[in-house]
């Protein structure tokens, strides 16, 4: 593809990056990226995937636009209280970069519909703020052999890891089970710093370029933990599970399974 002037000069920082470049740009502009949640992390995550130029990115989110959004959601404003968030989301990044084509999607997720829905894309991100989602994410992405990116937020700490199914472990390798419901308080309940979702999901930007641009070392195998009141980074080991039910040698959950739909909801 050839791009415009205004497009070189968009994209100049990265051209002259000789890990991107010119062809590192095109593979950035033919990119499909499906972002599930347009909350914490969907915000900063399709914030710095639309100014990096990537070529189609999807949103999906129930929800509509809340004052007490505001305090970390960056993608939202006083005068987007009300509408729906994927639709809030949109018009900001559309804002930012018209290059972009973004997808705004408002519904929930369910095993009836997820394959379909990410089926034409090449990375997924994990914005979701409850377990269920995140498990029916994971499952969704190992079946479908789809390169996913997923973020978690509490309180003052954060994780991310990136799945590749056929090359390394996956969610439930690292936590075979949900939690029982009400067990880990959310973010509503326990609150988060507001900063924290743009430092989570800029790592998970970040490693969503990296597995397009097929450059540098993914949190393959690994779990990223990162405190904001001691302001240290430390990895886990992940290792993958032979006999982890989903991506294990003998996988006995071999279609999605049913969520309580109220517990599914993004935020």
């Amino acid at each position: 593809m050839e791009f415009t002037d205004d497009q070189v000069m968009r994209y100049s920082r990265h051209i002259i990056l000789p890990e991107v470049g010119g062809k590192g740009q095109e593979k950035i502009a033919q990119a499909k990226v499906f972002i599930i949640g347009a909350g914490g992390l969907g915000c900063p995550v399709g914030f710095y995937l639309t100014a990096a130029g990537v070529g189609t990115i999807a949103m999906i989110d129930n929800d509509d636009v809340e004052m007490s959004n505001l305090q970390r959601q960056i993608a939202h404003r006083v005068d987007t209280i009300g509408m729906p968030k994927v639709e809030s989301a949109r018009n900001t990044f559309q804002a930012l970069n018209p290059d972009v084509n973004i997808i705004a999607l408002r519904q929930r997720i369910s095993k009836h519909d997820i394959l379909d829905l990410i089926k034409d894309y090449d990375v997924i991100v994990d914005g979701s703020d409850n377990f269920p989602t995140r498990y029916l994410v994971n499952d969704a992405c190992v079946m479908a052999r789809k390169p996913l990116v997923s973020g978690a937020i509490l309180r003052f700490e954060g994780q991310v890891t990136t799945i590749i199914p056929g090359e390394g472990p996956c969610y439930r390798c690292l936590f075979e089970e949900p939690p029982p419901a009400g067990l880990v308080p959310s973010c509503q309940e326990a609150g988060v710093l507001g900063v924290l979702p743009g430092v989570i999901g800029g790592l998970q930007a970040t490693e969503v370029l990296k597995i397009i641009l097929q450059k540098g070392e993914l949190l393959k195998g690994e779990l990223l933990i990162y405190s904001a009141l001691k302001t240290t980074f430390r990895k886990v080991k992940v290792p993958k599970n032979a006999s982890c039910p989903v991506c294990g040698d003998t996988p006995t959950i071999t279609e999605l399974l049913d969520y309580d739909e109220d517990y599914c909801s993004l935020r």
